[in-house]
């Protein structure tokens, strides 16, 4: 997969992520966080298990010596989605939909730093200014006023740093591995079980519930993890973590427009802005690409 493949499945991502927004709040009106999220994650993980196992068939990879075990790989990754999935969740029992999509967004300026200090992989300078225009153009549709903080808005802005953490590393686990499917499903199923055991310890659940819910279930398990997250991990082998963070920030800019859609909001001027300007600063990160190839043509 070439790179600008690899952006436009990310694009594709972003774009089911931002209409996942809606019905993660409706999931709420019924069900609480941990049990939501461990049912989802459940169903993605069902989702995605034939192709782990079809490729679990294929002689299994060379693993590189050194570095972490694959096991503790895999429970890391699956770790980190589930502080994200479900400190976001808890948030959005209390925080508006705007208000969760702008600060995730904060995700956004944190990855090239961690992956500069975790890998040396010291970002082109475009990506900075880029990460820092990508949450101007989310703050700005929120409506370019002052997010008013609560409760909901602390878990969502917690939920930044293990998003950032998924996205840096996430890319570099499936390459070393070379199971991208085996690591989507693993990932699911150890967030679906820690989440499990949390609701078990600290929420109740009823299958009526659940039933009332199963709509915003199917959506965000099987299309935003099944497939999003999936396609998250087989994208992110063949482009840089600081640019996948900025084509995924424009989940905001879709779960604006799909809110405008199916929601009946409406975006006003200063939220048109912020689009182009998110999209700007996405196509502003693609020009040290753009420059190599120019560059190796002549």
């Amino acid at each position: 997969m070439k790179r600008w493949q690899a952006d436009g499945l990310l694009l594709a991502v972003a774009a089911i992520w931002g209409l996942a927004f809606v019905p993660q709040a409706w999931g709420m009106e019924t069900l609480q966080p941990m049990g939501f999220t461990g049912l989802r994650f459940a169903l993605g993980a069902l989702v995605v298990a034939p192709l782990a196992w079809r490729e679990r068939r294929r002689p299994a990879p060379v693993v590189p010596a050194g570095g972490p075990p694959r096991w503790l790989l895999l429970f890391g990754l699956g770790s980190l989605i589930f502080l994200g999935a479900a400190l976001q969740q808890i948030g959005l029992v209390t925080t508006s939909v705007t208000n969760a999509s702008f600060l995730t967004a904060l995700y956004v300026p944190l990855v090239p730093v961690l992956g500069w200090l975790l890998f040396g992989r010291r970002p082109h300078w475009i990506a900075w200014p880029a990460a820092v225009g990508c949450v101007a153009g989310t703050w700005l549709l929120t409506g370019g006023q002052a997010v008013h903080m609560v409760a909901g808005d602390w878990w969502v802005i917690a939920s930044s740093l293990p998003w950032a953490l998924h996205v840096v590393l996430v890319g570099w686990a499936a390459g070393r591995l070379g199971a991208p499917y085996t690591v989507a499903c693993v990932q699911f199923i150890v967030c679906s079980v820690l989440s499990l055991i949390a609701a078990a310890a600290l929420e109740s659940m009823s299958w009526e519930a659940v039933r009332a819910a199963a709509g915003a279930i199917a959506y965000t398990g099987l299309i935003s993890v099944g497939v999003g997250y999936t396609a998250q991990v087989v994208a992110q082998r063949h482009t840089q973590p600081a640019d996948a963070a900025l084509v995924l920030s424009s989940e905001t800019v879709f779960a604006a427009i799909f809110g405008a859609l199916l929601a009946g909001d409406r975006l006003t001027a200063a939220g048109w802005a912020g689009c182009a300007l998110i999209l700007g600063c996405i196509l502003l990160a693609q020009l040290p690409m753009l420059w190599r190839q120019r560059e190796a043509g002549h």
